[in-house]
């Protein structure tokens, strides 16, 4: 009994140490908080008042309390502005002929190859023509008896022997088979196959042996000195395309190479068919030029010399308005400002500006997403 009662004082003894303990710790957090609180206050009086000489050096915008967004602006100035119309069309010779027999007969000659310099009226194949020439040869003999009965008739005309009919019967027999050898000769000239131009030998699609007809290709002779691009347009550029329009020529296979040229043809019809027309722009001969080679027209149709431009993504737009947002001064603060606009033309990532900016305004091109009017900005 004894021991339990020895017990029980222990335990009294030690839950009795345990809360003067605890109440001892209280006191000192308490003391430590009262310490914070009065170091707290202390600072937030030392910020206030550097926040004030800050303000009164003339930062309007260093007050803590006011916020504001961080932006870029750039200086608008007056700049080159075109607008471009791009279509894709492709690069031909000037002189770019397909050649063709005009007579049908075959081939026993082929005087050329592929990448030979060829003139104009030069011979670029033979054809059979030995009929005709059988012809010729016949004729010719028929003719130099003629003409021996023609002079013999003319010279007794000449001495008055002889009749007037027989005279005139013997020229007419003559000059008839003269007329006849004429034609025959231009016949067999109709076996040979010669260039229309200068210019050199592109393709040759016909060998010896093998039988042509007229309308069937034979030969491509074209004139490197002279190229051309071509390209059909959509029918809805019809009044802005015209001759004379500047065109830069891009050419993709060539690293993006840029010709400079003017339109020199437009046509004035539409095909039925495609709904397009067609456009020319002559290109001076270079080496790395060949026909067929894709190029793609960028056809001027606007450009201004002085135009305010301003990257197309700062175009901001709601139902009723078009603006951008512009930095500007206002009670000694910088701040952003809503500026509404009216568009030119837009080509990529350029708009033109043709009302509601001036030169020499901030505008905001970073950051202007989401700004209010009077906003706070600070770059």
């Amino acid at each position: 009994m004894k021991n339990y009662h020895k017990t029980l004082v222990l335990v009294g003894l030690s839950l009795l140490a345990t809360a003067c303990g605890n109440s001892n710790l209280l006191e000192k957090k308490k003391a430590e908080l009262e310490k914070l609180k009065a170091e707290q206050a202390e600072l937030v009086s030392k910020i206030k008042t550097v926040e004030e000489e800050i303000i009164a050096i003339g930062d309007t915008n260093a007050n803590a309390n006011e916020k504001f967004k961080y932006v870029k602006t750039t200086v608008i100035a007056k700049t080159e502005f075109q607008h471009f119309i791009d279509v894709q069309g492709r690069l031909d010779g000037d002189q770019n002929t397909m050649i063709s027999a005009r007579a049908m007969a075959p081939v026993t000659k082929v005087f050329v190859k592929p990448g030979a310099t060829v003139k104009k009226d030069q011979v670029l194949a033979q054809l059979d023509a030995e009929i005709v020439q059988r012809q010729i040869d016949d004729l010719k003999t028929n003719l130099n008896f003629v003409t021996d009965v023609f002079n013999k008739q003319k010279a007794l005309w000449e001495k008055q022997v002889g009749s007037e009919i027989q005279y005139l019967t013997a020229k007419t027999n003559k000059e008839s088979l003269e007329q006849k050898l004429a034609t025959l000769n231009e016949n067999l000239d109709m076996y040979k196959i010669k260039s229309p131009i200068n210019g050199t030998i592109d393709e040759v699609f016909i060998k010896i042996g093998g039988n042509v007809a007229p309308g069937v290709p034979c030969f491509r002779v074209v004139n490197f000195n002279d190229l051309k691009a071509k390209a059909d347009v959509a029918e809805s550029y019809a009044s802005l395309i015209k001759a004379g329009n500047e065109v830069q020529l891009i050419f993709p296979d060539l690293n993006n190479k840029v010709v400079k040229s003017n339109i020199n043809f437009a046509s004035r019809v539409i095909n039925q068919m495609t709904r397009t027309f067609t456009i020319e722009a002559p290109v001076a001969s270079q080496a790395d030029l060949i026909p067929n080679m894709i190029c793609v027209f960028k056809v001027i149709d606007y450009k201004s010399a002085k135009a305010i431009v301003v990257p197309v993504n700062t175009v901001q737009k709601n139902e009723t308005e078009t603006y951008v947002m512009v930095s500007v001064q206002k009670e000694g603060k910088t701040v952003a400002e809503k500026r509404n606009v009216t568009l030119g033309k837009i080509y990529n990532d350029k708009a033109e500006i043709i009302a509601g900016l001036t030169e020499g305004d901030l505008l905001i091109t970073s950051g202007y997403m989401d700004l209010n009017n009077n906003e706070l900005i600070r770059e």
